[in-house]
């Protein structure tokens, strides 16, 4: 049997998706499952249990006839399709692939999860919701331990440290507290700090503590993350992969996002501190310091 499994992003929610991609490998144990997702995640999962091979969407315009040619060839030819991306674009690739047997949204599907209220459920719970239509019904708490194998010796780690994750998408200034404040932060703090993020998501130099911005690939990310005491941070892809390996975290929201609908969650499904300000740069460094686990 093949199956294809479509979930091109962003970093969080791939991660709030392992316990789906572990509950489609264990009810189809001896299927060939294929990832279709973007390029910045397939070193990561390729490395997991989960799937056996890992197709790059470049989500390119389909008007265009070679990607149109490259495209349909990744889709066709699967006996089962779960697409847990259901955007407009992924539910598109329903006729394109042949309409084959298809969990998600697409008009037309076997299985459609077409729940009025999806929209306002937390990510974690739609998903679960919409393979228990296609007779997934319960999912596992995944086995994490290939996550944290990577050797992260040359960064001189520690051995306790507080992660700090000071950054956020670039597309999403509002969701990052100021540089200023998680500055006054780490001079609070009773660990020593290890920093990281994107090349664009940098601290002060003059904090004390390992930087590591823009020096790790995201299986180091993993591993580096799976060390910390704790972790702070906004909203953004690392701090739901500190939840996911269970990382006593706090978790900054503005109001440009919603936890009720996407915050990071521990592996037991409960969710880390989250605090939140209409404005992050309202958010005192004393309200967070006093949060911590």
């Amino acid at each position: 049997m093949n199956i294809l499994v479509i979930k091109h992003g962003a970093f969080g929610d791939v991660v709030l998706a392992f316990r789906a991609f572990a509950g489609i490998r264990r009810a189809h144990p001896r299927a060939h499952i294929t990832l279709l997702t973007t390029a910045p995640f397939k070193p990561l999962m390729a490395r997991s249990p989960w799937f056996d091979h890992i197709e790059v969407d470049n989500r390119a315009s389909i008007w265009n006839l070679r990607n149109f040619r490259q495209l349909r060839q990744q889709l066709r030819g699967h006996d089962m399709v779960y697409d847990l991306q259901t955007s407009t674009r992924s539910s598109g690739y329903f006729l394109l692939a042949g309409r084959p047997a298809w969990s998600g949204i697409a008009k037309g599907c076997a299985f459609p999860h077409n729940n009025p209220a999806r929209s306002s459920m937390h990510t974690r719970e739609r998903i679960a919701e919409q393979l228990a239509v296609a007779g997934i019904k319960e999912l596992p708490e995944p086995d994490l331990s290939w996550l944290t194998s990577t050797d992260i010796s040359r960064h001189g780690l520690p051995p306790r440290f507080a992660l700090l994750v000071p950054g956020a998408s670039i597309r999403w200034p509002e969701k990052r507290w100021p540089l200023s404040k998680f500055k006054a932060l780490a001079a609070g703090l009773p660990l020593p700090r290890v920093v990281v993020g994107g090349p664009d998501e940098n601290m002060p130099d003059d904090v004390p503590g390992v930087n590591l911005v823009g020096q790790t690939s995201l299986l180091e990310l993993a591993a580096i993350t799976a060390r910390a005491s704790l972790a702070i941070g906004n909203d953004t892809g690392p701090m739901h992969l500190a939840a996911a390996l269970g990382v006593p975290s706090v978790v900054l929201f503005s109001h440009a996002s919603d936890p009720a609908l996407a915050a990071p969650r521990y592996p037991h499904g409960g969710r880390p501190t989250i605090l939140r300000a209409p404005s992050l740069a309202d958010l005192p460094v004393a309200q967070v310091l006093s949060s911590l686990p």
